[in-house]
């Protein structure tokens, strides 16, 4: 008890040291930069990747369903890669020099896009615009997953204004790139489509170079944390360890001893858990342990570092969950912008709407649903539920999943229209003949889709930043991007598995000529998936256990992301 109260003793005089720096370094000065970084980047991201099917298509003369496969593997691979962008900020640059490495990456890949686009001979352009495309998502890979937690870090969680602050920060943040995104979808896609693809990726290469100069004038206001290193290895000794005493009967509830040397009181103290009771033997000290002279971190391990393993366990399942969320997702950058080209998009007599624009209605929906929900539904859902968010993290993101199928039930029945229109005028093998339909029927299935987003992607951001281990955040936020990644993946096979079997039919649902293609039963696959998605995301999440944290040594615990509670 004594060393127990004498840890407690020194944790709190720790936690004033910080608040020293707090007027010069870290909190919103220091947030706003690495905003405006992450601002340009979905600038950037969105400006190429909102109309990149029409590029493919129209100027390297792609068929519909490969140029829909190759943008599918691309936005795959980009979400990808930041599991190992966060592996390498995380044991050895540090988030900072991550996003610093990735920002020049980033720039030299816009760069040598615009050049392929303009001054490259035409019969090398096709392999200069993939190579620059894959150069992107190197840079992708650094900045993603680092940016939104080194923003988050700027806010110390043991300063209560700090917190305050922090709680409201993933919604602002998610306004904020989603204006970057609508200014893109807004300007650059016109650009593109009525100017030229040089003047438009022109624009994204300046709009990156002056983020990073913007990112580098903030420099003396960053709190930087460096490298913590590996992850896996702290993962990879709970389990070895587990295994080697996997013949000691002590489990959860026993009176044996367990090694809890790093445990430092206060927000670090994860509280002991009933889950994956497997890997409590981990921490048994047993007479091997007891009388070595040292510790053998492969064969005995702390408190801390077991709960920490069972974080990420916990999150892993909650992935798989939400997989046909970002296939589905996937649709908005290729055949919603498909249907919108073959539809009326005239508004006066001389400006036709792009059909890559109607993305901007999601990014605009969300940045008045966000701080609606922010500001208008967790206040009265919490007099409700009792629940300082709302509703829980989880719930959320399955509100989301479930506006998703709706949002594929509607873009079915809208395209059906859609076909049958064209019929009822004689246009159904005419594929670049103008629907007489206009492309404002569209908007009902964007709206859907960017309901969706604000509440499962805002979840899942906020899920994976408060759920994972600290030394792991940079992780976390990669694991959350690479379920789109995933998915982007998904929706590519989905797509072969569809173009394969109906091909043997005489009849391609996702043929080039879209009046005879049958697209409306290809969304029908998607909502029928995602309703068993759906389910199967239920039936995971209901027995999901949110991080524990000790916040006294009487034993109490908080529970953090679900109900707050006292338990045990």
């Amino acid at each position: 008890m004594e060393s127990s109260v004498a840890i407690d003793n020194d944790s709190r005089n720790s936690s004033k040291l910080p608040s020293q720096k707090k007027p010069t370094t870290g909190g919103w000065n220091a947030a706003v930069f690495i905003i405006f970084v992450e601002m340009a980047e979905r600038f950037a991201f969105y400006g190429l990747a909102g109309n990149l099917i029409t590029y493919l298509t129209n100027d390297l003369d792609e068929p519909m369903s490969t140029a829909a496969k190759n943008v599918s593997t691309w936005l795959g691979v980009s979400f990808i890669f930041p599991l190992l962008g966060a592996f390498i900020a995380d044991s050895y640059l540090g988030r900072f020099k991550t996003i610093l490495a990735s920002s020049v990456i980033y720039v030299s890949g816009m760069v040598l896009l615009t050049l392929s686009v303009s001054v490259i001979p035409l019969h090398y352009r096709e392999a200069v615009f993939f190579t620059a495309l894959y150069v992107l998502a190197i840079g992708e890979g650094g900045h993603k997953p680092c940016v939104q937690t080194f923003a988050a870090d700027q806010f110390d969680e043991n300063n209560p204004q700090e917190k305050a602050a922090k709680s409201s920060f993933f919604n602002w943040w998610y306004v904020g790139i989603v204006t970057g995104a609508s200014i893109a979808i807004v300007v650059v896609i016109y650009l593109q489509d009525n100017v030229s693809w040089a003047a438009g990726f022109g624009v994204l290469s300046v709009s990156l170079a002056a983020a990073l100069a913007v990112f580098l004038a903030g420099i003396k206001r960053y709190r930087k944390q460096g490298p913590t290193g590996s992850p896996f290895t702290m993962l990879a000794q709970v389990f070895v360890a587990a295994a080697k005493k996997r013949r000691v009967s002590e489990t959860h509830g026993g009176r044996g001893i367990c090694y809890e040397d790093d445990r430092l009181g206060g927000s670090n103290n994860l509280a002991r858990t009933n889950q994956f009771r497997f890997l409590d033997k981990a921490m048994i000290i047993d007479n091997k342990d007891f009388l070595s002279k040292t510790k053998d971190p492969w064969r005995l391990c702390s408190l801390n570092q077991v709960e920490e393993v069972k974080l990420v366990l916990r999150l892993i399942p909650v992935l798989l969950g939400c997989l046909m969320f970002s296939a589905v997702l996937t649709q908005i950058s290729t055949f919603f912008t498909k249907q919108g080209s073959t539809m009326l998009r005239s508004i006066g007599p001389n400006f036709q709407v792009p059909p890559a624009a109607l993305q901007c209605l999601v990014g605009l929906e969300i940045l008045i649903l966000v701080p609606v929900y922010d500001r208008v539904f967790v206040p009265m859902a919490r007099k409700i539920t009792g629940h300082p968010r709302g509703i829980t993290m989880l719930q959320r993101i399955g509100a989301g999943l479930f506006v998703s199928i709706l949002s594929m039930v509607v873009a079915a029945l809208v395209e059906t229209a859609r076909v049958n229109t064209a019929s009822k005028h004689g246009l159904l093998d005419t594929p670049k003949a103008i629907v007489s339909m206009s492309i404002w029927w569209l908007v009902p299935q964007y709206i859907l889709i960017g309901l969706g987003d604000c509440l499962a992607v805002v979840g899942l951001q906020e899920l994976f930043y408060d759920q994972m281990p600290e030394a792991m955040r940079s992780i976390g936020a990669a694991a959350y991007i690479s379920i789109t990644g995933v998915g982007s993946f998904l929706n590519t096979a989905l797509i072969s598995v569809v173009q394969a079997i109906t091909s043997r039919h005489g009849n391609e649902w996702l043929g080039d000529n879209l009046n005879r293609a049958n697209l409306n039963y290809f969304y029908w696959v998607l909502a029928g998936l995602s309703g068993v998605n759906l389910c199967v995301y239920m039936w995971i999440t209901n027995g999901f256990v949110y991080k524990k944290v000790e916040i006294s040594n009487k034993g109490k615990e908080l529970e953090m992301g679900g109900y707050l509670d006292a338990k045990e």
